[in-house]
């Protein structure tokens, strides 16, 4: 029988439509006291956050043009560098691991080196004190892409604070959500100053807010297992029945990136929401924490966990699997089955054909083979127990 609903992604925290009314307004202080900071600011989105931090970074160090991220990211961090005018580098991944290679980041270093950028992806917490030892000295700012990981923590402190700033995503599906937006955070109060002061200066852009307000009316009235059979499942199915998985999982990104101010309305949207954020967070560590171990049974199956000191977010269960081919077999039966299922980037950077005039050709093999053998199961609080089963199943008939 055909599912008449579809299981989204990512463990994105469900709006409500009292959120709609916008009763609380300050969005900034309510996740300042979630992360434990003095102040954050709001941007208009997670690659927005990224632009006013190296925006500053240049301000700062103008003879420096270089940005390293990993190899294994969102195409979006290369499109920022881009649209700032500064160069790119990458590195490749540690062997079977998410952290950054350390020799591999080391190579890219030089005078020119303005930011490297380590990444917290899928929620999990990537060794960002590694990095810090490695370019303490250099001038080197070092920008923590949290965009996936908005809660996570090590030895009990928010991730972001590590390096000099750290910068989250309020995107549809990443759990707390204003539609598009993003949250900055940072150790040295100068930075924050210094990026509203950038963020001040940029004009209101009221159309685009204006669009912005409807879509995220419209998430919040389609963020429901049956319309998003219609809103997500159909495009989705659409764009690989036309082999087009780029498209099909949203890695397909316009070169110019929106830069503007949030609007108070929005905000007051997501202040609403983030009262229940630290709890559904919770929540939904304990569901992934609770099926870890059957997917741990299966032959060939590796989930991607925390480290010692380390409490990450589980937007979803992170899975590698032995082989290419088995991944693909089992995308082959789950992507379009509506039980949430996908994929985290269809690609290491390197290989999307829109960004061959950014990213530099080079060889990068873990982040090759984690975008080969990688899937992700979702965990959203939507996804019943006989359905997780359902998917097991799928991973071990493969």
């Amino acid at each position: 029988m055909r599912r008449l609903t579809e299981i989204p992604p990512t463990a994105g925290l469900p709006p409500r439509l009292s959120d709609l009314l916008a009763s609380r307004r300050d969005l900034a202080g309510a996740l300042s006291a979630q992360l434990g900071v003095d102040n954050a600011l709001v941007t208009c989105s997670g690659t927005a956050a990224l632009m006013l931090a190296l925006r500053v970074a240049q301000q700062r160090q103008p003879r420096r043009d270089i940005v390293v991220v990993p190899a294994f990211t969102c195409p979006l961090v290369a499109i920022a560098v881009r649209a700032l005018g500064l160069r790119l580098r990458i590195a490749d991944l540690a062997h079977d691991r998410l952290d950054i290679d350390l020799d591999s980041l080391r190579a890219q270093l030089d005078e020119r080196v303005l930011a490297a950028v380590p990444t917290h992806l899928g929620g999990r917490v990537t060794d960002v004190a590694a990095v810090n030892r490695l370019v303490a000295g250099s001038g080197i700012v070092v920008i923590e892409d949290a965009a996936q990981s908005l809660g996570a923590t090590i030895e009990g402190r928010s991730i972001g604070l590590a390096g000099d700033v750290g910068f989250f995503s309020l995107a549809a599906g990443k759990g707390l959500s204003t539609y598009e937006g993003g949250v900055t955070i940072a150790r040295d109060p100068s930075w924050l100053e210094a990026m509203e002061a950038l963020q001040n200066a940029l004009p209101k852009q009221a159309a685009f807010e204006r669009r912005r307000c409807v879509e995220l009316i419209g998430y919040t009235l389609l963020y429901r297992p049956l319309p998003l059979r219609w809103a997500y499942g159909s495009p989705l199915r659409r764009a690989l029945k036309h082999s087009d998985p780029v498209g099909a999982i949203g890695d397909r990104f316009p070169m110019e990136v929106p830069l503007h101010r949030m609007g108070a309305w929005r905000q007051g949207v997501g202040a609403n929401a983030a009262h229940r954020l630290p709890q559904f967070l919770d929540a939904r560590r304990r569901c992934a924490l609770s099926r870890i171990d059957r997917l741990r049974a299966i032959p060939g199956v590796h989930v991607f966990t925390d480290r010692n000191g380390e409490r990450g977010t589980w937007p979803t269960l992170l899975v590698r699997m032995d082989s290419a081919h088995r991944r693909d077999a089992v995308l082959d039966r789950l992507w379009t089955s509506g039980l949430g299922a996908s994929r985290m980037f269809i690609h290491a950077l390197p290989d999307y054909i829109e960004l061959r005039d950014i990213v530099p050709r080079q060889q990068c093999p873990n982040a090759l083979d984690l975008a080969a053998r990688t899937l992700t199961i979702s965990n959203s609080p939507w996804l019943r127990d006989e359905d997780f089963e359902a998917i097991c199943q799928v991973l071990e008939a493969s």
